[in-house]
């Protein structure tokens, strides 16, 4: 695949297959045409001298600082050497990759005042797999994330460090003679450009938005399989009863459990039971009341991230009539609040599916399966400690659910007075994402296991699709067995679009 970026952006969809896919990239000619167009403004303001920031000052508190002509380029690489001052782990390829793409696109938006060779020569990067090493401490999504695009640019002049093809850090001086490719030698404005945007918090949330609208449908199957296992009632989950609350994520995932709720013998077992139980737990009765709040949340976060994807993120930015002005497109908050909503509401999928694992392990409340899920129990301690587990995540979801965007820290002598943390809010809501991740393993693996423990009855397509796909790894029920591998397995299965493409084949597509 070849992501072509164009004068009006990108799509979520090019920023995954460059991110993950490894997709080429390559500039449209009208984005390049673009670019030039701005850049001769901003040489025509070099020529005329008058003052503009970032082009003949200095920066942040630094902005009413006259910069001589002669000393304007040696001013841009000094701001990024300056700049990348992060530390800490080095932050996800993935991560890297996107955020380079980001900065191509805003710059190649043609607002930014910048040659088009300097959109170009990210580019090249990409496309030559050279990844910048980005630590993971240094941004306030405030100016934008301004010391991760720092490390990036780096690696432009040939300078800092790159990821070596086992994470390590390599020097680039070496990667980028290797690759072919020339430093870049900047000129006025165009080290500002560089590094005056949200691209590392918005590469973060496009991400975590794709991964989980993936696992909120997941979150709905291992519902509806841990539903099916404690013998629960399907009736909670008629489309009439959530017409009449038209949220539209709970009807979707209302939808979905009772979808895949059946064609199941367990569930016919005991539905003309009088002796059922009237009312379900809530963990079980509003699965599609939290789980579909969390869908709701992630429609407007998936808005607020196509915006930021046609905006210009720059400072100073050049406008068509000629003006270069300052503006605070930097600042984070957009990105910042989205990322925390979402972390919030991520958090909570996790927090109820653990609530039904509790319920599946417990002998008084699961409906006569054993306890912990061991036909052995008592020599055998089953998937108890599983559940420890995924008591342990829920506990750290909840105090990453604390939102970053309403900290603030002033930085720059007081200039940069009031900062977003986006970049942290982005990078905890990947954590969240990936806890939710194992929570939802750890409901599978007990639904399946309460679902075998259901034999002689046949389970629904889903809980068949789901014992298959976890039947060789996980065995019957029997003996204690080293959990772990299990517990990592059953988080590739969630991970994967495997069991959902099985279960789609029986059910048709899952909202």
């Amino acid at each position: 695949m070849t992501v072509t970026i164009q004068p009006t952006g990108i799509s979520p969809t090019d920023v995954l297959a460059v991110a993950r896919g490894g997709a080429k990239v390559v500039l449209d000619p009208a984005a390049v045409d673009a670019m030039a167009t701005s850049r001769s403004i901003v040489d025509g303001i070099e020529a005329a001298g008058r003052p503009v920031y970032g082009v003949s000052t200095g920066f942040g508190a630094l902005a009413n600082t006259f910069v001589a002509p002669e000393r304007r380029a040696e001013l841009q690489h000094a701001l990024i050497r300056s700049h990348a001052a992060g530390v800490g782990a080095p932050m996800p390829r993935e991560v890297v990759r996107a955020m380079m793409l980001l900065r191509a696109r805003s710059l190649a938006l043609g607002r930014s005042g910048v040659r088009p060779l300097v959109a170009a020569a990210l580019v090249d990067l990409l496309n030559h797999d050279v990844t910048p090493w980005v630590p993971e401490h240094g941004s306030l999504g405030a100016s934008g994330d301004l010391a991760p695009l720092a490390h990036c640019a780096l690696v432009l002049l040939g300078e800092g460090w790159v990821l070596g093809p086992a994470g390590e850090r390599v020097p680039a001086a070496d990667a980028v003679r290797r690759a072919g490719l020339t430093p870049v030698q900047l000129a006025a404005k165009e080290g500002l450009a560089l590094i005056n945007g949200t691209d590392g918090m918005l590469g973060m949330l496009l991400l975590a938005i794709h991964d989980a609208a993936h696992l909120f449908t997941m979150a709905d199957v291992t519902a509806a399989l841990a539903i099916e296992a404690m013998l629960g009632s399907e009736r909670p989950f008629r489309p009439e009863l959530h017409a009449i609350r038209p949220h539209p994520g709970q009807g979707v995932s209302a939808a979905n459990i009772h979808r895949l709720l059946q064609e199941s013998a367990v569930m016919d077992s005991h539905r003309d039971d009088l002796a059922h139980a009237v009312q379900d737990a809530y963990s079980m009765r509003c699965a599609p009341q939290v789980a579909g709040a969390a869908r709701d949340t992630l429609d407007f976060v998936r808005t607020v991230a196509a915006r930021e994807l046609v905006s210009v993120v720059d400072n100073p930015v050049v406008l068509t009539d000629g003006q270069v002005e300052s503006t605070g497109n930097f600042h984070g908050a957009p990105l910042g609040f989205g990322a925390d909503f979402l972390a919030i509401a991520a958090a909570e999928v996790g927090a109820i599916s653990e609530r039904r694992v509790d319920r599946l392990l417990d002998v008084t409340r699961s409906r006569d399966l054993p306890a912990f899920l061991s036909p052995d129990a008592g020599v055998n301690s089953g998937l108890m400690i599983a559940q420890y587990t995924a008591a342990g995540i829920v506990a750290e979801n909840r105090r990453l659910a604390a939102p970053a965007s309403v900290d603030s820290l002033p930085t720059s002598g007081m200039q940069e007075d009031h900062v977003s943390m986006g970049w942290a809010a982005a990078k905890k809501l990947r954590t969240v994402l990936d806890n939710l991740t194992s929570l939802l393993a750890v409901e599978l693996l007990a639904g399946v296991r309460g679902l075998q423990l259901r034999a002689p009855l046949t389970p629904s397509p889903a809980g068949r699709a789901a014992i298959a796909a976890l039947g060789d790894i996980v065995g019957e029920p029997g003996p204690d067995v080293f959990l772990a591998p299990l517990m990592e397995a059953a988080r590739a299965v969630v991970a994967s679009p495997d069991l959902r493409a099985a279960i789609e084949v029986e059910l048709g597509p899952l909202g």
